[in-house]
């Protein structure tokens, strides 16, 4: 059951899928399309899921799931995964790579491998104030409040 991401209690659970490029406006408005119809059919074990979505800076994609009534199951994050998978092929963009790191430089978002993200720190290019988006929060709660941070607040603290 599709729920406006907003509305959605600070304890839900939170997936964030990182492109590896922008979005066009065309890409947005279909990929808008594609996660509404899919959360409108996400269940676990016959159950729906109360879940909503959010895209940020034209290249994060962000599930939110209310677990109050029915908690993601095995099948149905699997479920997700494939429709992830899916987006990145129809779209040719990474969403599953872990192994990168989204921050930001002026107004822009960069994206590099983690190896990179270690030798601009090394270099100085990227600091403890430089602002990362850290993907391992688990909750809308810590979404709202440690997502977007400075290196030295993140995981990301061990490089620079």
């Amino acid at each position: 059951m599709l729920a406006d991401f907003n509305e959605l209690p600070n304890h839900s659970r939170i997936w964030i899928y990182q492109a590896n490029r922008s979005f066009t406006d065309e890409e947005l408005e279909e990929l808008k399309e594609s996660l509404t119809a899919f959360l409108k059919e996400w269940t676990a074990h016959g159950s729906d899921l109360h879940a909503g979505f959010e895209i940020r800076y034209k290249r994060f994609i962000v599930i939110g799931l209310d677990q109050t009534n029915a908690s993601a199951s095995g099948c149905s994050i699997d479920a997700s995964v494939h429709f992830i998978q899916s987006l990145e092929q129809k779209y040719n963009v990474q969403l599953l790579d872990r192994m990168n790191v989204s921050f930001k430089q002026g107004e822009f978002i960069a994206y590099k491998p983690l190896k990179d993200f270690k030798k601009l720190a090394k270099a100085k290019s990227v600091s403890p104030n430089t602002i990362v988006f850290n993907n391992l929060v688990a909750t809308k709660q810590e979404y709202l409040e440690n997502w977007e941070v400075p290196a030295s607040e993140s995981w990301h603290s061990r490089f620079v």
